[in-house]
């Protein structure tokens, strides 16, 4: 009787084990940053657009649709200078890709800066969450609530530039 008791207890413990979401050999793969499209947008290995998930940078340049917007050179500016040379990891979310046929992902440097949250963190984008992708949105909108707060970039006085 115990040891049916004893299995009984530990099958489902087992199943719950197994069912861990642990991260795939391709999420552990590190990725050349080739060129940076703008605030939100890069390349990687000279053939994948990735476009950050939870994230929306200012538009640094004017395109058919859209003018450059406040602090959208800034922007594009800090990525590069945080990519150039640089590999990342990206990380997934429920969506892979978006209707423009990007990749939607959440990025890593090396050394394990969350950049999709250092780019809000910093002022140099905002939150724009599309479900399903949301698994970080609450931390996004408290780093959004913080640079407000705090008038880092985006969100500092325009007249004091």
């Amino acid at each position: 009787m115990r040891s049916k008791l004893l299995l009984f207890l530990l099958v489902p413990l087992l199943f719950i084990a197994s069912c861990e979401v642990k991260e795939s050999d391709e999420e552990k793969e590190l990725h050349e940053v080739t060129k940076v499209i703008d605030g939100d947008t890069f390349w990687i290995d000279d053939n994948e657009k990735v476009r950050l998930i939870g994230v929306d940078a200012p538009e640094s340049r004017n395109t058919g649709h859209k003018k450059i917007g406040y602090y959208g050179k800034e922007a594009k500016e800090f990525l590069k200078s945080y990519l150039t040379g640089k590999r990342v990891q990206l990380k997934y979310d429920v969506t892979r890709t978006d209707k423009y046929q990007r990749t939607l992902a959440y990025v890593y440097l090396e050394d394990g800066t969350f950049l999709n949250a250092e780019l809000i963190k910093l002022g140099y984008a905002m939150v724009y969450t599309v479900p399903p992708n949301v698994k970080y949105a609450d931390q996004f909108l408290d780093l959004q609530r913080e640079a407000r707060e705090n008038s880092r970039g985006l969100w500092g006085k325009e007249d004091n530039k």
